[in-house]
């Protein structure tokens, strides 16, 4: 069974902020205390972290679900609710965290504890101490918690290695990763052997460590979704270096210099950052060679066209492998470290959060609906001559009477509100 899971969705969902409290002092020989009721505490975030110790995105096709914290309430004697507490979500570094709805990218987390807030926790809502005013002296209302938010996101994994092996199924990248590094991938004489990407260290005397995978062999129409080449090819796209295998050898009727061309072209379909990346190209199986000028004419094609480094190796006998580990080291030397660029265009923008409200006429009844009512009417008492003036007052600084009278609103007409009517009064 494959493990690798470099793909996932997932549904999150912040706390919601905790309601304010309506309250009024109780105390001993104080029969009409002042309001005091506390401040609702802020929802738990959502938090994406990235975990060194994460490889694979296997933990999220079990659960798929993740909710924060809620705010606590507000209580008596201004007492402000306990925050909800934030929801930790361990991913692996070069995981992509894209906004399922629009496709755009929201972050790239690539480096050790790497941290993205996915989600915003809601905001706890004001008690009723906090709408006391020279007028209003007992306030019987307060604010409901602001809703958490929720969204569908996509985590998708690119490997993270500074050098790429490329080429066609079976051209030996597995035994090359096996003989220069730590890897253990693997290894048989058929193609696909490789279902998923294979990282390992190569550490040798005398050259700076780095990180190489074995990405699964790419065949001819890969960036069009043949084959496994599509699914995979996205995993090179953060190396600073291909090394680009080829048999040599011609055992199973094939032309290296074709099929070297044939590679180039899907990466070049795929992405021209991706195909304009440095390559040092490898002769592979020269064990079994009959002719060697057959390695020579592949040399002299390939460096025709610009690139210079040229080795012949046997990663079965693993003769020319360090040579080929060595030259990529001095390249990567020359190569700066840096993060995915994503345009502008692929960027998510997050959109301001606002309560909205729409208003239709039905015979001589305007019906207001909307995020902005059902809030509104949550935090008010209606039947209270206080919370009543404070309902007329948001309606007009909203915006929503200034609305019906456009609309034509007469003396006596009604207004709804959900279950909540009223005569409207100019």
């Amino acid at each position: 069974m494959n493990l690798f899971i470099d793909r996932a969705k997932i549904f999150v969902k912040s706390g919601d902020g905790g309601d304010g409290s309506v309250s009024f002092r109780r105390e001993k020989y104080i029969p009409l205390g002042g309001p005091d009721g506390g401040d609702g505490g802020n929802g738990g975030d959502v938090v994406l972290i990235a975990d060194v110790n994460m490889t694979t995105l296997l933990d999220f096709t079990y659960k798929r679900k993740y909710v924060a914290e809620r705010g606590g309430n507000g209580a008596g004697s201004k007492c402000y609710g306990k925050a909800g507490e934030d929801l930790l979500i361990k991913v692996p570094m070069g995981t992509v965290i894209k906004d399922v709805d629009s496709g755009k990218i929201m972050a790239d987390l690539s480096h050790p504890g790497d941290r993205f807030v996915v989600a915003k926790g809601g905001k706890g809502g004001k008690g009723n101490v906090k709408f006391t005013t020279s007028t209003r002296q007992a306030p019987n209302f307060a604010e409901p918690g602001m809703p958490g938010e929720e969204r569908n996101i996509a985590l998708e994994l690119k490997v993270l290695a500074d050098v790429g092996l490329i080429g066609f199924p079976n051209v030996g990248k597995s035994t090359i990763l096996s003989m220069s590094s730590n890897a253990r991938p693997k290894i048989a004489n058929y193609h696909f052997t490789t279902l998923s990407p294979n990282l390992g260290v190569v550490a040798m005397s005398g050259i700076e460590p780095f990180v190489m995978a074995d990405i699964p062999g790419i065949i001819e129409g890969a960036s069009e979704g043949i084959g496994l080449g599509l699914d995979f090819l996205r995993h090179i796209e953060r190396t600073r270096l291909l090394i680009h295998v080829v048999d040599i050898s011609g055992i199973e009727g094939r032309d290296p210099f074709e099929d070297f061309l044939k590679i180039n072209e899907e990466l070049k379909k795929y992405s021209v950052k991706l195909w304009d990346r440095p390559q040092i190209i490898v002769a592979n199986k020269s064990d079994i060679l009959q002719d060697n000028t057959v390695f020579l004419e592949f040399k002299k094609k390939v460096e025709e066209l610009g690139y210079k480094s040229v080795f012949k190796i046997s990663a079965a006998t693993n003769s020319g492998v360090a040579e080929v580990m060595k030259e990529a080291a001095r390249i990567l030397s020359t190569i700066p470290l840096t993060d995915l660029e994503i345009d502008e265009k692929d960027k998510y923008v997050e959109e301001e959060k606002k309560f909205t409200y729409t208003i239709r006429k039905e015979e001589n009844v305007y019906i207001v609906e909307g995020s902005f009512v059902d809030r509104l009417l949550d935090s008010v008492n209606v039947n209270d001559p206080d919370g009543l003036r404070y309902f007329h007052t948001v309606l007009k600084n909203k915006g929503v009477l200034d609305e019906l009278i456009q609309m034509g609103i007469k003396d006596g007409d009604t207004v709804r509100l959900n279950n909540f009517e009223f005569d409207f009064v100019l």
